[in-house]
């Protein structure tokens, strides 16, 4: 039975026979399975983001409410430190209940913060404390990233990951610019409550399409023992850290945006309309960065990208201070840019990173480099995972910090400064952990790869 046939009568739509790596199996059966599946994977995890930054122009709309900006920056920050909780059991999800299946479950879900968002604005009298409930719901959307991206995974072969990778973690991303161009269009015509109910159809739209057609692989396998030993791992945490300056901070700045805009140009309020352009430019340039570190490295790159960061959240500092809503405009939408770069070279870094680790001493064109080679890459598999949870949590801290300096010191610069303090540890990490040269004691096989 072919791998189509398999897709199409087995039971449950599980494909038993699944050889993305052999050529001939590819190019007769496998692709044309592996592009069904990617494409209704970027719709699910497309609207996962969505509504899992839904809060970010929401909150702006809340004056109703009187709530204090500190707690418009709670409602915002809930759901992303949900959403990167939840992405590690998500990681495993795929291969325990199949893709095809979990994509329809985690799809399904969505419903849950969209429709309990326009309950929540329909009524007045709706407690600040049910906010931040129905708020953290939305966290169910940040989970369906690490799902998507474990499932597609086992679709394509070793030697076309990367863009298939590259092409659903873009349409999710996306997602956040989606949200903020359409919301406030649709909020002005059909109320507040539509910016939950808009998406109903859409969500039922991308089950059913995962239903019908996508497929589960039995070759998808479950690793958490891998996962559980790539926690234990120096460079697992220090790649985390470095994931939470570039992906934490383009999903905390992508939906502070908004807020900020309002909350210190309360004069420039219609402005936030055009707060989709940040996510717009971090997500298209998240490629530029994989591009420039498969040519110039991805430690060189990332180095360089938080020594840019550095100066961008400072420039932005310095817009706030000057109340220039020009120049915080354009300085913000390079610290997003920047920080779209840095998520490209950072996820590049991984796989290098414990390939290095893995084939260190080992005689090239052997048996035993091969068998390590093998390792490095179910290492980094499993590193990925945990990597991309953890740096995740930047959403949250970076939301946390702008409430918290606003509320101690009426404004932003307070957070700024600690941002800026942040990516220079960055900097420096990334330099004597990857930077170095060949003599460098602690990772001397890591200096001379090209990560």
């Amino acid at each position: 039975m072919t791998a189509t046939q398999a897709a199409t009568h087995g039971k449950g739509r599980w494909i038993g026979d699944w050889r993305p790596d052999d050529p001939a199996f590819w190019e007769s059966t496998g692709k044309k399975v592996a592009r069904r599946n990617l494409a209704f994977s970027i719709l699910a995890e497309h609207l996962g983001f969505t509504l899992w930054t839904v809060w970010s122009i929401v909150a702006v709309k809340l004056g109703a409410y009187k709530f204090s900006t500190d707690q418009l920056f709670w409602i915002v920050s809930l759901p992303n430190l949900v959403g990167s909780a939840l992405r590690i059991p998500y990681t495993f999800a795929p291969a325990r209940f199949g893709g095809r299946n979990w994509t329809v479950v985690s799809a399904t879900l969505l419903l849950v913060p969209a429709v309990l968002l326009a309950v929540a604005v329909n009524d007045p009298g709706t407690p600040y404390w049910a906010f931040l409930l129905i708020a953290a719901t939305a966290g169910l959307g940040g989970g369906n990233f690490a799902s998507s991206m474990a499932n597609i995974t086992y679709f394509y072969p070793q030697n076309r990951q990367g863009a298939a990778l590259g092409l659903n973690a873009a349409g999710g991303n996306i997602g956040v610019s989606s949200v903020q161009l359409l919301m406030p269009l649709v909020i002005a015509g059909f109320g507040l409550a539509a910016a939950g109910l808009f998406w109903v159809p859409f969500v039922l739209a991308a089950a059913a399409g995962a239903y019908f057609c996508m497929d589960n692989l039995t070759s998808a396998k479950a690793e958490p023992r891998e996962m559980a030993k790539a926690a234990g791992r120096a460079q697992t945490w220090i790649m985390s850290v470095l994931y939470i300056g570039t992906f934490g901070s383009f999903i905390g700045y992508s939906t502070a945006f908004p807020l900020l805009i309002k909350s210190q140009f309360p004069e420039h309020a219609s402005l936030t309309s055009l707060a989709f352009l940040g996510p717009l430019v971090g997500s298209l340039i998240r490629p530029v960065g994989g591009w420039l570190a498969d040519r110039l490295g991805g430690a060189s790159v990332t180095f360089w990208n938080f020594a840019a960061m550095i100066a961008s959240v400072l420039l932005v500092w310095r817009a706030m201070s000057a109340h220039s809503i020009v120049l915080f405009f354009a300085a913000f939408m390079l610290l997003i840019g920047t920080a779209g770069v840095g998520n490209g070279s950072t996820y590049r870094m991984i796989p290098a990173i414990f390939r290095a680790k893995a084939v260190a001493g080992v005689e090239h064109g052997t048996p035993a480099y091969e068998e390590a080679l093998a390792t490095g890459k179910r290492d980094a598999s499993a590193a990925i995972g945990f990597i991309s949870a953890v740096g995740a949590f930047g959403g949250f801290f970076i939301n946390r910090g702008f409430g918290s300096s606003i509320s101690a010191t009426g404004g932003a610069g307070a957070a700024l400064v600690a941002f800026a303090a942040f990516y220079a540890v960055c900097f420096a990490l990334t330099w004597f952990c990857y930077m170095r040269t060949l003599g460098a004691k602690s990772a001397p096989s890591l200096a001379a790869a090209r990560v």
